[in-house]
């Protein structure tokens, strides 16, 4: 019997395990959309294998990283600066001759910055290290960096290389280097291929002419972060830019094309972004939610702080059949899942991923087509009581009802079926327990909710525990609270819990790496 209960059990977290974890965004158990301040009580048992193997700590972070299964980079530049300050001195030659392979744009190398400034000052090996990363760039490509990345939240590239001082690498790096510490073009550098960006940005700060702006723009792929304000109100310079950017930066920036004009009813540009939007192989790089949130917001013709648009109907069109397409080109996770969705009042109102209109009853919906590509999902809402109307204190006993929901169906009518359900309570709990009085195999049960996250007579763990029990399935159990601020539903010790605090476009990589472990 032990045996049993043994191996439909995850196996209990370890410090390698809890490190790994928190490489993730999760090591408490829990993923924050928001981000944690991500201090040293935090992080007890990356301390700890730091201490007892840094050169394995900094292959595991190293390979964080690399992988692409974290969702954000700070908890792999957060260790690695632990290991660079307060690992033995293997430790420490290690972490900063990883630097290159953690910290890939300016932008993580401030970070890693501001994160070592909290254990220590600048040493020798800071200022090596640092001044090496600059240096190991073709001046080209770093050029770039600094023009796009120019500074973080508390470090620029300008008090970085105030502060390693390095010996510059060649002679574009030494030109590179003194422009961004002194600002200004030095000698030689109008005649220096390698700063034909830098030399493009110095005469486009000197021009009010919106079309010489574009054609330095266009002809040297100059970044919009690089683009004075002031020439961001012309047409032309948004026609530049936009024949350079990324699908990504696209959607971000399509409510500011149509404010100045440039995409309209018909026109060579409204074109350009149409195919972009048409484009499978482009669409594969951006998540679901991020078409999602770019359609919900565009469409809505206004964002608080800014002037409105009059959105383009066939771009509004085109981003609803995009984010169809990309839908059905999601890779299953090969799991048995049930996703049991709140259907309260206030799913349809407040708002996710910081766009107006996405509320948590759309995204919910969205997540459920994603597992309708399953091989074996299972679609259940929280609904009314049947002697009762629901909810904490509303009497009777709350009820599930099980959904059709298949991979085909439109994300409006999903959204629809979900409210037209009579609401009932978030008992945490009720999903386990329906599965296993239904004898429903399951191997993640998903939860979403908006922030009601309560249990009623049985804790979620006790019931999950159960159901592993008696199933023989090492299931595992996560809630997602798309407007909460906390919530513990997860016990930090059960590696088969995770609780999710917010939610935007990094949410569901997270739950599908996190089914597939």
């Amino acid at each position: 019997m032990l045996e049993h209960l043994r191996s439909c059990s995850p196996h209990a977290l370890d410090d390698w395990s809890r490190l790994d974890r928190f490489l993730l965004g999760y090591g408490d158990g829990v993923y924050r959309v928001a981000g944690a301040e991500l201090t040293t009580e935090r992080t007890r048992s990356v301390t700890r294998c730091i201490a007892a193997d840094g050169i394995r700590s900094i292959a595991r972070i190293v390979d964080a990283r690399l992988s692409g299964r974290a969702p954000k980079n700070d908890p792999a530049i957060f260790s690695l600066a632990m290991a660079a300050k307060l690992g033995d001195e293997p430790t420490r030659r290690a972490a900063y001759a990883a630097l290159p392979q953690v910290c890939r744009t300016a932008t993580e190398l401030m970070q890693f910055a501001g994160f070592a400034q909290r254990f220590g000052g600048w040493g020798r090996g800071m200022r090596k290290a640092v001044g090496a990363w600059f240096n190991a760039m073709p001046a080209r490509e770093l050029a770039h960096q600094v023009a796009k990345y120019p500074r973080g939240d508390q470090w620029s590239a300008r008090d970085l290389l105030r502060l390693a001082h390095p010996r510059a690498a060649s002679p574009s790096h030494d030109r590179l280097f003194a422009w961004v510490v002194k600002t200004e073009l030095p000698a030689g550098a109008s005649h220096d291929a390698a700063l034909e960006l830098i030399v493009a940005i110095d005469d486009l700060h000197k021009t009010t002419d919106a079309c010489a702006a574009a054609k330095l723009i266009f002809e040297h792929d100059v970044p919009v972060e690089s683009v004075p304000r002031t020439l961001l109100r012309s047409l032309e310079v948004w026609d530049a830019l936009l024949h350079r950017m990324a699908l990504a930066d696209i959607l971000q920036h399509l409510a500011a094309m149509t404010r100045v004009g440039l995409l309209r009813v018909t026109g060579a540009a409204t074109d350009f972004v149409l195919n972009k939007l048409r484009d499978v192989r482009r669409l594969a790089g951006v998540q679901p939610l991020e078409l999602l949130a770019a359609h919900v917001g565009y469409k809505a013709g206004r964002v608080i702080g800014q002037g409105p648009w009059l959105p383009v109907a066939a771009i509004v069109d085109s981003l609803a059949a995009a984010v169809t397409a990309r839908l059905q080109s999601v890779t299953p996770t090969g799991k048995r899942m049930l996703l049991a969705f709140d259907i309260s009042g206030s799913m349809a109102s407040g708002a996710v991923a910081g766009v107006s209109g996405l509320t948590p009853r759309v995204a919910s919906a969205t997540m459920a087509l994603t597992a309708a590509r399953e091989r074996d999902a299972t679609f259940v809402a929280f609904t009314a009581a049947a002697d009762g109307y629901g909810g904490k204190w509303g009497g009777g006993s709350p009820g599930m009802t099980a959904l059709s929901i298949g991979p085909r169906q439109r994300l409006d009518d999903v959204v629809a079926q979900l409210g037209a359900l009579p609401m009932g309570g978030t008992d945490c709990a009720l999903p386990v327990q329906w599965a296993l009085n239904n004898r429903v195999d399951v191997d993640t049960f998903v939860v979403y909710t908006d922030n009601e996250t309560w249990a009623g007579d049985v804790p979620p763990a006790q019931a999950l525990r159960a159901y592993r029990d008696a199933r023989g399935i090492p299931a595992k159990l996560i809630v997602v609270g798309m407007t909460s601020n906390g919530f513990g539903i997860a016990d930090p010790d059960d590696p088969g819990m995770l609780d999710v605090v917010g939610f935007d476009a990094s949410v569901p990589p997270v739950l599908s790496d996190f089914a597939r472990a």
